[in-house]
């Protein structure tokens, strides 16, 4: 059984939901590389992503990726929008799909994304923002990027940029961190605080958006020595 398959069989656990289909086999010789950013909320992960795409001359693939997510699940973009990285229970599940004929179940979604998450970090030369979109390619030979921040400093960044009160930008990095911890755990099984899921850990404490994004490039251009820059 292939990654992908892995991936979803953990996820769903009933077999009649199990892919048959795998992602295209992918060389190492016809290898295009491409990057993936997780990020701890308010820790300047998404401007980063942003500078290091434009940079290499890379697709971004954020809110895109949820976009090409609704459209391989031919539902609406808000319905999407709603499941992205947030945790959801059974119960929820059973009874919206019972309520709700748009509703779509998070297996459901997770499947898709894969899929959308696989296609994207085949054709390479992409940047993919967070959703697990690490774990998903960890056999795809991507580079792997942490954008970290102790929690005051988070706190903040987002006060700073985002308007908001200190107190309320606390208690939203605390909510955003803990939605995107439980989405990974529970898709994959894994903390993605733990540094050895990535190639490079950057703490923005030290480091502004220019300075990270440069210090990425060169990270990929010694993992990828061959890239040139189309």
């Amino acid at each position: 059984m292939g990654l992908f398959d892995e991936l979803i069989a953990r996820h769903i656990k009933r077999k009649e939901l199990l892919l048959t289909d795998s992602a295209p086999a992918r060389s190492n010789q016809n290898l295009k590389p491409f990057v993936t950013l997780s990020r701890e909320s308010g820790s300047g992960g998404g401007p980063i992503g942003r500078a290091v795409a434009k940079k290499l001359g890379f697709k971004l693939y954020d809110k895109k990726l949820i976009e090409l997510t609704a459209k391989q699940s031919k539902q609406r973009k808000n319905l999407i929008e709603s499941l992205d990285e947030k945790d959801r229970g059974f119960v929820e599940d059973l009874v919206n799909s019972m309520l709700n004929p748009d509703y779509v179940a998070e297996e459901t979604y997770i499947k898709h994304l894969c899929q959308v998450v696989l296609s994207v970090a085949h054709k390479g030369n992409c940047v993919i923002m967070g959703r697990g979109s690490n774990f998903i390619t960890s056999q795809y030979g991507g580079l792997h990027v942490r954008i970290v921040a102790p929690f005051l400093v988070r706190a903040g960044y987002t006060a700073q940029y985002e308007g908001w009160s200190i107190y309320e930008a606390r208690e939203r990095v605390k909510e955003f961190d803990r939605e995107r911890k439980e989405f990974i755990k529970k898709n994959f099984g894994k903390d993605p605080s733990n540094d050895n899921y990535y190639d490079l850990v950057i703490n923005t404490t030290y480091y502004n958006i220019e300075q990270s994004a440069n210090l990425i490039i060169a990270a990929f251009k010694l993992k990828f020595p061959g890239w040139k820059k189309s």
